[in-house]
């Protein structure tokens, strides 16, 4: 008997367990989205998005419009570690944790491009099972590295145990075949055994060995010295390149045979043609800063009283920024802290989305931000940016959920829903981009060049559908969401006729605002299934007095459903009897 198919995975209590999130719509506050008067370059950036609100269901909210499009994702999440700290609770259990990152490293796994990677920092209470998890979500062969932080430059003597000097920052490609590295700049030190002996006119340049450990076709043969020495490779080493390479080399004068002219050949690597250096795995302090670098950044610009208990210091975004993109690509932080991803990618030239739940969204990252756009910020690379203002951001809230509880304890389109945003929010739900046309009041939505949604909370007649399908017309599909319809579902050839809200309450748990890293916010287990029950009553045309017993009858035995009949509102202003 064949053996089922296994696989390697890390395995945790509740790990089966999906949230089904809502596609909320974003909505703008006017008074906290920030532009520069003027343009300070051709190069500002005006498109940034600070999202206030959870950020599974903001990355949820995210997911339909830069599905593909991020090209570098770099968070901070909280690390476990069951320490407390003043702007989030770091403290979750570890089944937990695990759940709520698988949950959030795959929707930005979706919103990655082929070309883009995610950079993790973590440290050793979760980094390796954190690298099993991220296995299992990019792919195994998509991982780039472990890259070692040095986060702090002084030894703490009165550690318990080992004193703790690093942190981790996994890294994974979208697609490694993809992806491609940009180099770091070059270094002093790297720069240190450069010399010019021979005063070549070229510059300063410095020794490399030709040879190599394998052999490359003729890699045996003999080459002859200005003086008439004879060299060969010693034995298991072969020349690294041919015959007629090596004597291009001469003639250009890149071959170095020593200040006596008779010591075994080397090439002449100039500084001038090396171009950036390959990126390491071992960052120190002394490159990237470190936690002191960044508390006196994050001092300097919001005072000793705002002061942010973990941030990151500038030149450590600004390193993973560098490498994992070019100017103009679409930078994501759903971790957004004190939001140093969001000012080092504005300022390297950018555009950068910010996810953060807390109050400090606006107490702190808004305030950097504004210091940052008018050129006044003191933030820890502003000199090596050559940084002068200028670009803006829009500052979005998540909408409130599309259902909520009336006061009969009944879920209805929730009040604060304008037609438009009800429109929008429809369209997120199938799969539309929303795209009203101020000529053509039955096109809200559309998927393609031909289909297009309308939606609206009439109950319409078979007339008014048969008016929709000759506008429509036989070269066109228009989906159409409606609070009812009075005709066969397939009688047009051109409409497709659902039912809303009936048609999208099993899709999504309504009414949850919060997915943030709280073990108090995890869905009570029988949710699911009891809102697929009401799904199906909403179909079958049950009405709502005897929905309502049956509930009753059932929560002798259960908890309270998180889900009940749903009956409709009218938005356009028709009557909420007109509606149902």
């Amino acid at each position: 008997m064949a053996h089922k198919k296994q696989k390697l995975e890390l395995t945790w209590i509740g790990k089966e367990d999906r949230p089904r999130l809502e596609p909320r719509i974003l909505i703008e506050d006017p008074e906290l989205s920030y532009h520069a008067p003027k343009r300070v370059s051709g190069k500002d950036i005006f498109d940034n998005l600070l999202i206030r609100g959870d950020n599974l269901l903001s990355l949820k909210a995210l997911e339909h419009e830069f599905r593909g499009k991020v090209r570098c994702a770099f968070i901070d999440p909280p690390y476990n570690t069951g320490s407390a700290f003043k702007h989030y609770d770091d403290g979750l259990e570890h089944s937990t944790w695990l759940s709520l990152m698988r949950d959030r490293l795959a929707l930005i796994r979706e919103l990655l491009s082929l070309d883009g990677s995610i950079w993790i920092s973590i440290d050793d209470n979760e980094s390796h099972y954190l690298k099993v998890l991220c296995d299992e979500i990019f792919g195994r062969t998509n991982f780039v590295a472990t890259v070692v932080w040095q986060k702090n430059h002084a030894r703490n003597n009165s550690a318990k145990y080992l004193a703790d000097d690093h942190d981790f920052i996994l890294v994974y490609a979208r697609e490694l075949d993809h992806w491609r590295r940009n180099k770091v700049e070059r270094t002093a030190a790297s720069d240190a055994d450069f010399w010019n002996p021979d005063n070549d006119p070229r510059g300063e340049w410095r020794r490399s060995d030709l040879t190599a450990a394998k052999p490359y076709g003729d890699g045996k043969y003999e080459v002859v010295g200005p003086l008439g020495d004879k060299f060969t490779p010693r034995e298991n080493r072969w020349w690294s390149l041919s015959r007629e390479s090596f004597e291009e080399l001469v003639g250009d004068n890149r071959i170095w045979w020593g200040k006596t002219r008779r010591t075994f050949p080397f090439r002449k690597r100039f500084r001038s043609e090396l171009g950036g250096l390959v990126p390491n795995t071992v960052w120190l302090s002394g490159e990237v800063g470190n936690n002191r670098e960044a508390k006196q950044e994050v001092t300097r610009i919001f005072g000793r009283d705002k002061i942010f208990s973990t941030p990151k210091p500038e030149r450590l975004a600004e390193r993973v920024i560098n490498i994992a993109t070019d100017p103009g690509d679409l930078v994501l932080d759903s971790f957004a802290g004190s939001g140093t991803t969001g000012a080092v990618a504005h300022k390297l030239g950018r555009k950068w989305i910010m996810v953060e739940l807390e109050e400090h969204a606006e107490t702190h990252i808004v305030p950097r931000l504004k210091q940052v756009i008018d050129g006044c910020d003191k933030g820890g690379m502003n000199a090596q940016a050559n940084w002068k203002g200028g670009g803006g951001f829009r500052f979005l809230r998540l909408a409130d959920s599309l259902l909520q509880k009336d006061k009969w304890d009944n879920w209805v389109v929730s009040k604060t829903y304008r037609p438009e945003m009800l429109a929008e929010a429809v369209c997120k739900l199938e799969g539309f981009r929303y795209e009203p046309d101020p000529e053509v009041f039955w096109i809200h939505g559309r998927s393609t060049e031909t289909d297009f949604l309308y939606v609206t909370t009439q109950n319409l007649s078979r007339e008014q559908l048969a008016f929709l399908s000759e506008q429509v017309g036989p070269d066109r599909t228009l989906l159409i969401c409606c609070s009812a319809f009075r005709a066969k579902r397939d009688e047009f050839g051109n409409l497709t006729l659902k039912k809303i809200p009936q048609a999208v309450l099993s899709r999504c748990e309504w009414g949850r605002d919060d997915y943030s890293l709280n073990v108090e916010a995890l869905p009570p287990a029988e949710a699911a299934a009891e809102l697929e029950e009401d799904a199906d009553q909403a179909e079958s045309g049950e009405d709502a007095p005897t929905a309502g017993r049956r509930r009753k009858a059932k929560r002798k035995a259960k908890r309270k459903t998180a889900m009940q009949d749903l009956p409709l509102l009218d938005l356009m202003g028709e009557g909420e009897e007109a509606a149902r």
